[in-house]
């Protein structure tokens, strides 16, 4: 992460220093007005190279002496430039004759007239001292930028190490201003997501080895005394008791594995479900038509006069449907209603039932998997997955499932927003 840090902060000033050295020189060469400057010296040169060599010297001599502006006139064997150097039109050749002062030369025909020592001007020097304090305030500032990005880095590198090493509850926290926070919230949303799958590796790996070890204990004991009820003399009608009780317990260790796959499907059916715009009233009639010829609790459909349409996957409506209706006649007393109602917001399916009402205390934990109530009627009935599947349901549908529970009145609650509605 260092050597990530400096080799940006580098790139950034070393690309700062060149682009503001190549302006500046380009600057100097094309734009500067040094050559308005040197504009007097090069018209008195233009003057005496229209003179003999002789009268040269006469007319310098005849020009005020300035001890600031020297002139001297020189043959050109006396400088050390070459023709191509010196020799061009109009032009001035400037060299360093101390720290403080410089000679100029120019071309006079075939001698050089010499301007100097000359006071170098003291806001040349102040320039160097400007560009080199604008360099570094370049490069505070690109110190400014890269030094957050550098530590929010660094936070991303800690994480992702920490997740590597299985802590699963790793998340990144950063400031709203911070330039990475949409990778920090990317990176959350999937140690999110893994999460989750760990966790539901457990409960599955949990279920496996405690829900299904009851009934194979059954299994195996039934299976030990099997022997003595196929004797001839054995009774027939303990013998066939005997049977079925292992035939439920087949069909227990049957509906738990059917669970565990509906549930682990609808985690990798995330991006799969086929969604239709399907007729909810008929949807629901025709399931609580079927479930009530197995429970003698009435159920009351209440719905409204039109029809109600819902994009969703209808197969997996239904089974939302049919968990809360199986869950009410385990509890109901009474009856049990089923309404559908629309409005602005969206669709409501809801079931009521009049039994003792879910405790306070489990009411938040209901649509965990394999988490089983308290209940006195519930007992050890069940697997806990009947609400943890409805839970994945409806997030499969960006839809939300709700709870309203008090003794004598329990009711659940799918609502789809009307904004994913078609």
């Amino acid at each position: 992460m260092k050597r990530l840090f400096l080799s940006l902060y580098l790139l950034l000033s070393i690309g700062f220093l060149g682009i503001g050295w190549t302006l500046d020189n380009l600057w100097q060469n094309n734009v500067d007005e040094k050559g308005v400057l040197d504009a007097p010296l090069v018209a008195l040169a233009q003057v005496l190279a229209t003179l003999p060599p002789a009268e040269r010297q006469e007319m310098l001599d005849t020009i005020k002496a300035d001890p600031d502006f020297p002139l001297t006139l020189l043959d050109s064997d006396q400088v050390a430039f070459s023709n191509e150097q010196l020799f061009g039109p109009d032009k001035v050749i400037a060299t360093p004759y101390d720290i403080n002062h410089e000679l100029q030369f120019v071309a006079v025909g075939e001698q050089v007239l010499m301007a100097g020592p000359i006071a170098i001007d003291p806001a040349a020097s102040l320039r160097s001292i400007y560009n080199i304090f604008f360099y570094l305030l370049l490069a505070f500032i690109a110190l400014i930028w890269v030094w957050p990005l550098s530590k929010d880095l660094k936070i991303l590198r800690k994480a992702t190490k920490e997740f590597g090493q299985a802590n699963w509850n790793t998340r990144i926290q950063l400031t709203k201003r911070s330039q990475v926070l949409p990778l920090a919230n990317t990176f959350n949303d999937m140690a999110a997501h893994i999460s989750a799958l760990i966790e539901n590796q457990k409960h599955l790996s949990n279920a496996v080895s405690h829900e299904i070890r009851t009934p194979l204990a059954r299994l195996k004991f039934a299976l030990a005394l099997l022997p003595q009820y196929c004797q001839p003399e054995s009774d027939v009608t303990k013998r066939q008791r005997f049977l079925d009780e292992m035939q439920l317990d087949i069909k227990e260790m049957e509906n738990l594995l059917q669970e565990l796959l509906t549930y682990a499907s609808l985690e990798t059916q995330r991006e799969s479900l086929n969604f239709e715009r399907c007729d909810l009233n008929s949807l629901v009639a025709q399931t609580i038509r079927r479930l009530q010829s197995h429970h003698p609790t009435p159920i009351i459909l209440d719905e409204p006069e039109h029809t109600i349409y819902l994009v969703a996957e209808p197969s997996l409506v239904e089974r939302a449907l049919q968990n809360l209706i199986t869950n009410a006649q385990r509890f109901s007393i009474d009856d049990i209603i089923v309404k559908i109602s629309q409005d602005s917001d969206g669709v409501t399916l809801s079931v009521t039932d009049d039994g003792e009402g879910i405790l306070e205390e489990d009411q938040s934990k209901i649509f965990e998997p394999f988490y089983r109530s308290a209940s006195s009627k519930n007992g050890n009935k069940g697997h806990g997955l009947g609400l943890a599947i409805i839970k994945r349901i409806m997030d499969r549908h960006h839809a939300e499932v709700s709870l309203q529970s008090r003794p004598g009145f329990t009711q659940f609650t799918l609502f789809w927003p009307a904004v994913n509605q078609a």
